[in-house]
């Protein structure tokens, strides 16, 4: 009984965000609001399962008392609600911030950086990889070397404001936006494709896991 209720909850919170492709409404508003709030409960209960207790008050109980520190610094931030000590949270956020940026600096040049470097180091011509898919082995050609050198050395070009784009510079630029359009198109084409992955799933649930069993339900 609980599982068929919790599907209509569903069903009918989906079909209130849908109808809001018709035109704004209090439905959508409500199912709107209905999200937001649970997904503030709920980030307020991880907080305090997953961060508080286990990294803050479990080590205070146990008499570990450098966690103060962090302790003091988050309550700091909570200044900011009050207009005359909101300068106070300004310490902990610049603290936070210049850690943070130090350690995704570190992070971005050894996860993104160097590893985009290398893999735009490549011979222009080599030995191609073969697959056992056709279809792969066609788009895996040496010349793909060639092309991501090519792009790499365009799209910087494109980058490059201390000199006007005329001549020699202003034509690899153009060369450069090609790429970037291209790369643009694919970035976008992903994120569609995975919001539509989305929209077959919630259509899947209406449909498979909703409206087919009720069917079944009234007709037997």
């Amino acid at each position: 009984m609980g599982q068929i209720i919790g599907v209509w909850i569903a069903a009918g919170l989906t079909l209130m965000i849908f109808s809001f492709l018709y035109k704004d409404n209090p439905f959508y508003k409500f199912a709107e609001h209905v999200y937001v709030g649970v997904s503030a409960a709920y980030t307020c209960f991880y907080t305090w399962d997953y961060f508080l207790m286990p990294k803050l008050i479990n080590p205070l109980l146990q008499h570990h008392w450098l966690v103060i520190i962090p302790g003091i610094f988050g309550a700091m931030m909570l200044t900011r609600w009050f207009p005359r000590s909101a300068w106070v949270s300004r310490w902990p956020i610049a603290v936070s911030v210049g850690v943070a940026s130090g350690l995704v600096v570190v992070q971005y040049m050894q996860g993104f950086v160097i590893p985009q470097i290398q893999n735009t180091l490549l011979p222009i011509a080599g030995p191609a990889v073969t697959f056992n898919n056709p279809i792969t082995n066609l788009w895996n050609h040496p010349l793909n070397n060639l092309i991501i050198i090519v792009g790499t050395v365009t799209t910087l070009v494109y980058f490059y404001f201390s000199k006007k784009h005329k001549g020699f510079i202003g034509g690899t630029a153009k060369v450069g936006i090609i790429f970037i359009m291209v790369a643009f198109g694919a970035s976008f084409g992903y994120t569609v494709m995975a919001r539509i992955s989305l929209l077959i799933g919630r259509i899947h649930f209406l449909i498979n896991d909703w409206l087919l069993p009720l069917f079944r339900s009234l007709t037997h």
